[in-house]
């Protein structure tokens, strides 16, 4: 029986178009997926566009039981709405991400306090937080100046994988163009190596 199509859910987040490495790896990597994967389709979320940061009068709304919000309340989720519906349909979510001064950029970190909901993307528990997106894969394209990926200082990946996880996605690869101010050539060739190397079948 033939592998079912898939869907993408890419995430781009770097303040730059035109130069992005990150931008420019992820088109690579989605472009050699395609070529590989049969796939369904691709939903491009840039939020560098803008993203909505989580307010007073947001709390409230996601706080508040479906059943009892107002007009005013649902209006105030439905951005965050459709971006949790984008993570829902998504088979795989493939996240750019530049280290900026050892984190991630600060729109990134607005999606994900869009879309870390209770009840939607993690529920709380006895034994404590579950994640709810399950039988997903993510891939996080990185690049950076100077950090060395996975390295000490390198708050941005790690983060992103945990909070991935805390949603419930732990099959993550890290794809990383790193210090490409030191050795850009010696970066970018690494990260294109893992690009051709992705296997989408080796999920568990």
């Amino acid at each position: 029986m033939p592998d079912p199509a898939i869907n993408i859910l890419r995430i781009d987040s770097s303040g730059r178009h035109e130069g992005s490495q990150t931008r420019q790896l992820t088109d690579e990597f989605v472009d050699s997926l395609k070529s590989r994967t049969k796939v369904e389709k691709v939903t491009v979320r840039d939020v560098s566009q803008g993203i909505e940061f989580v307010d007073q009068d947001w709390v409230f709304a996601n706080f508040t039981d479906e059943t009892e919000r107002s007009e005013e309340q649902v209006r105030r989720l439905a951005n965050s709405d459709q971006l949790v519906d984008e993570l829902q349909e998504a088979d795989l979510i493939v996240i750019g991400a530049p280290v900026y001064n050892f984190g991630i950029p600060a729109a990134l970190k607005a999606w994900v306090d869009q879309v870390a909901r209770a009840r939607k993307t993690f529920q709380y528990t006895e034994n404590g937080p579950v994640g709810l997106l399950k039988n997903k894969r993510a891939v996080i394209v990185t690049a950076s100046g100077g950090t060395t990926v996975g390295s000490e200082i390198d708050f941005a990946t790690p983060y992103l994988v945990h909070v991935l996880g805390f949603l419930g996605i732990h099959d993550v690869e890290v794809i990383k163009a790193e210090r490409l101010m030191v050795d850009a050539d010696s970066g970018i060739a690494n990260a294109k190596r893992q690009i051709q190397s992705f296997q989408l079948d080796t999920a568990a």
